[in-house]
């Protein structure tokens, strides 16, 4: 057939494209699928396999394998960071095994943060506040500036999902739906602490950015003892590095797990510089989260952690162009700003010691059947009253 033959061997003119290009060609097959040659076809370096049949099966087979062929890969991002937060919610919603983790873990943060807290302060005196600042504040300046890190630690552990679900597909779901999971039962388990005893700190009432102005109207600060920013960015690094250590792919992702690690210890900062915090209320979260999951968190891993903190920035990595998307939150894009050594060493030595106190209360407490929030509670108590 010269129309066929045509189409078939004029390379002159180039390949055909489009939904035109298949449906002749797939026309022709099916007028001389008798004398058709078996094999791969030479057009399409050999994406197209001519099959014994013709007609339409040929025509579905070549449609589904030009646009399968010409379809953009969806790529992983070399950072963390670059993810997207709001990729987890929709997932999640979206698969049946991981709707009702998720929609209970949104519930579960509801109840047992916001709600808790607004029903203390609209109804104060039915559970005693604690006023839980030390003199090392005053080592720490306030820099406003820290607010956008302080404000990522939701989105930090969101990113970390769309990482493991794009780069790991189905064969992650199981461990998204245990982080979820584990999630919410992190909130549950600070708040055995929260619901007998709240907390607060002197923190400055600067509303000059907008984003200051967002963390007075929605946080009333009761819940400062144990942070619970502290004890979401590290459940987040370290069940990161599990997961991929499960997977056999920590070695191949170090740099993604270093990334998160640096996330965390900068957001653990930020709380200190924006004033959300005290320097008391991290070892009380490393303790917390030492109880919540020792294996893997170990007192090992919590002074290292500790050691790490005010340290020197991470390089920020080359990048050509305009700055990737939200470059502001990422570690390396931390405010300049920062405490002396000498002061560093002296916070990083309390912290150490009051963790080391909490450890030490807490195993006596569980000897005498008490549970693990009683040093804390203990701690608060002797505090001034608000």
């Amino acid at each position: 057939m010269v129309f066929q033959r045509s189409l078939y061997s004029d390379k002159s003119r180039g390949k055909a494209k489009g939904f035109s290009y298949v449906f002749l060609k797939a026309f022709g097959d099916s007028l001389n699928q008798k004398t058709a040659d078996k094999g791969a076809d030479d057009d399409d370096n050999g994406i197209y396999q001519r099959p014994k049949h013709g007609g339409i099966v040929t025509f579905r087979q070549m449609t589904f394998k030009h646009r399968h062929g010409t379809m953009p890969k969806m790529k992983n991002a070399d950072s963390v960071y670059d993810e997207s937060p709001a990729y987890p919610w929709y997932k999640t919603i979206s698969v049946p095994s991981m709707r009702p983790v998720t929609i209970r873990c949104f519930v579960t943060i509801l109840i047992n943060f916001f709600l808790r807290q607004y029903h203390a302060a609209f109804l104060p005196g039915r559970v005693p506040v604690s006023r839980v600042d030390h003199p090392l504040d005053q080592k720490i300046p306030f820099i406003p500036s820290w607010v956008t890190i302080y404000l990522d630690f939701v989105f930090f552990w969101l990113r970390m999902l769309t990482f493991l679900l794009k780069k790991f597909g189905r064969r992650s779901f199981p461990e998204v739906r245990n982080f979820i999971e584990t999630m919410g039962g992190l909130y549950v388990f600070a708040c055995e602490s929260y619901r007998k005893n709240f907390s607060t700190t002197e923190r400055p009432f600067y509303i000059a950015r907008p984003r200051f102005f967002i963390i007075h109207l929605l946080d009333p600060h009761l819940m400062c003892i144990p942070s619970l920013h502290v004890m979401v960015v590290i459940r987040t690094y370290t069940k990161f590095a599990e997961i991929l250590r499960s997977y056999g792919e920590a070695e191949n992702h170090a740099v993604q797990i270093e990334e998160l690690k640096q996330g965390a210890l900068a957001i653990s900062q930020a709380i200190l510089y924006v004033k959300q915090h005290s320097v008391n209320c991290i070892p009380a979260a490393l303790y917390a989260m030492t109880c919540f999951d020792e294996k893997l968190f170990p007192p090992e891993e919590a002074e290292a952690f500790t050691a790490l903190l005010f340290g020197e920035t991470p390089s920020a990595p080359s990048f050509a162009g305009s700055p990737p998307a939200n470059y502001r939150v990422r570690p390396w894009a931390a405010p300049c700003a920062r405490i002396s050594p000498e002061d560093a060493a002296v916070v990083k030595a309390h912290i150490i010691s009051l963790y080391r106190r909490f450890l030490a209360e807490g195993k006596t407490a569980a000897a005498e059947g008490h549970s693990w929030e009683k040093p804390l509670l203990d701690f608060m108590r002797d505090m001034p009253r608000k």
